[in-house]
């Protein structure tokens, strides 16, 4: 039975308990925050990565994805509901190649679902982001147009549309 709670709450399994919490999904009055699709973490060696990865508990969540536009080799794991994207740069010119010089192995950023992609990008625009690139399909996420964006105070998120 769904109650007024329902549109303002998602479900997710607790990583935790292994029991079911309800985390907000709205905050800040009626503003809308996006749910968050998956966390990308930087690596210099995919596989090795997804080893230590797997570990831990990850599951790989489809093969690994050739993204010839970013020039990047993207893999998704998941553990506890929660997903992480592993992002290798391929060639030198990769769009990551100076990040992975600077951060190592490390997450690097947040992607955020949303409905509208072109709405969400002038929105957070107008709020002080910084978009750094144009709305391009992902083949990783089937064909699904993300854009990536700035911030000063939190780094780098992605825009992924529904």
């Amino acid at each position: 039975m769904k109650n007024a709670l329902d549109s303002v709450f998602f479900n997710r399994t607790d990583a935790v308990t292994g029991g079911s919490a309800r985390v907000p999904q709205q905050s800040f009055g009626m503003e809308v925050i996006m749910k968050i699709h998956h966390i990308g973490y930087l690596v210099k060696k995919l596989e090795k990565a997804a080893a230590e990865f797997e570990k831990l508990g990850y599951v790989r969540q489809g093969e690994v994805t050739n993204d010839t536009y970013r020039k990047v080799d993207i893999l998704f794991l998941e553990k506890d509901g929660y997903v992480v994207e592993l992002v290798s740069p391929n060639a030198p010119d990769s769009v990551v190649s100076g990040l992975i010089k600077t951060y190592k192995n490390a997450p690097y950023h947040l992607c955020y679902i949303c409905e509208n992609l072109d709405e969400e990008i002038t929105k957070l625009t107008g709020e002080g982001y910084v978009q750094i690139d144009l709305p391009t399909p992902a083949p990783a996420i089937g064909g699904k147009r993300v854009c990536f964006l700035m911030n000063r105070f939190i780094g780098m998120i992605e825009l992924l549309e529904q």
